[in-house]
């Protein structure tokens, strides 16, 4: 009963992961780190083989959960952003903050924060400042047919999976800095299977490739990777935010925005691995 359980948790914790993947801003890698599941899961795709059942088993409920909430939710998401864009760009604004103080916790585990650390928090922030361009080129090769759109799209999904390891780094904003946000949205609801094939393919060459840096990082320098990571968060809220809104909103949109902060801040009060 207890193993059972466990598995049920692990299913709907990737639901969970997988709707923070669909939020530009918000990061499945700092989903994964408030419900207490994310170094279990780096060291499960890097030693893979070491125990390859177990590992498995475990990566096969995150990832059939991660896949059903980005199923249910994907369709709700792009109708509530094209009704409501002002309302759910301050939810996406609470949930983006409400993570930050996890972060903040990993990287000042040694109870001070040190130069160095502060260069790599401002170093993250600028990097993500200088993603927020959104050029035709990229569209238009994502959205052409042949066999050049699909090489462009494998590798896009190779830079999008950097974002879905690294904490932090929402892979959706990494979408919306390329340019393809909308368009992947979009092939998720109306199941274009070339284009998800190719981005998809691209994100799985992409974890393989970069889980055991990212897992030696953790280990080596943790506070300045995660200052890093806070850096990227931090900035990456300036494209989310879409100004003041209108008067008519204002209500919505705070109210919005507490119930995306108090959402992440309750689930970090729950940071248990299992």
């Amino acid at each position: 009963m207890v193993e059972m359980t466990k598995h049920v948790k692990n299913f709907f914790k990737g639901m969970a992961i997988g709707l923070a993947t669909l939020i530009p801003g918000a990061s499945g890698g700092t989903m994964a780190i408030i419900l207490g599941v994310y170094d279990k899961m780096i060291h499960a795709i890097s030693s893979f083989l070491k125990d390859w059942k177990r590992n498995f088993l475990f990566l096969a409920e995150l990832g059939l959960g991660s896949a059903v909430g980005i199923l249910l939710f994907s369709r709700l998401l792009e109708s509530a952003i094209e009704r409501y864009p002002a309302v759910m760009q301050y939810l996406f604004m609470g949930l983006i903050i409400g993570g930050l103080p996890t972060l903040y916790k990993k990287s000042n585990s040694s109870g001070k924060i040190t130069l160095s650390d502060l260069i790599f928090f401002v170093l993250g922030f600028i990097i993500v400042l200088l993603m927020t361009s959104e050029p035709e080129v990229v569209v238009n090769m994502a959205t052409a047919r042949g066999f050049l759109s699909m090489i462009f799209l494998f590798l896009a999904g190779i830079i999008i999976a950097i974002a879905l390891v690294l904490p932090g780094i929402s892979g959706s904003f990494m979408l919306l800095a390329l340019g393809l946000y909308n368009l992947t949205l979009n092939a998720i609801n109306e199941f274009n299977i070339p284009f998800l094939i190719s981005v998809g393919l691209g994100i799985a060459a992409g974890v393989l490739g970069t889980t055991k840096i990212i897992e030696q990082m953790l280990q080596k320098y943790p506070s300045k990777t995660y200052m890093l990571i806070i850096g990227f968060v931090t900035g990456s809220l300036i494209s989310v935010f879409p100004g003041i809104p209108p008067k008519t909103q204002i209500f919505a949109c705070v109210i919005f925005f507490v119930l995306g902060l108090a959402a992440i801040l309750c689930l970090g009060k729950y940071d248990i691995d299992v």
